[in-house]
């Protein structure tokens, strides 16, 4: 039986390691990853956005995404739906972005 709850956790400390160039704080800590979907045959899909549009990350950060999550050992194919509604704000943030940022 494949343990999703498993790949997911995999998936997110891969995610952990995509940043933002201009932002010292991960992706996933950032809150801008808002869906991990993982099927009976590991196909993967991520619902993400980005801190705003006109980010100029915007070519390269989803694709990084991708490319991470597909190294989780089991995972078949990845889908990365860049998305603007809800748009972020700071709120989706963890604590420890929000610590790093000083926003506390």
């Amino acid at each position: 039986m494949i343990d999703k709850g498993l790949i997911e956790q995999q998936i997110i400390q891969k995610l952990k390691t995509v940043f933002d160039p201009e932002i010292p704080v991960d992706v996933w800590e950032l809150g801008l990853i808002y869906e991990i979907k993982i099927d009976d045959e590991l196909n993967v899909y991520i619902k993400m956005t980005l801190t705003s549009p006109a980010c100029p990350v915007a070519g390269s950060l989803p694709p990084e995404v991708k490319e991470k999550a597909q190294r989780v050992k089991g995972v078949k194919d990845v889908v990365v739906d860049l998305v603007w509604d809800p748009p972020w704000d700071k709120d989706r943030m963890t604590e420890e972005a929000k610590l790093e940022l000083g926003f506390l």
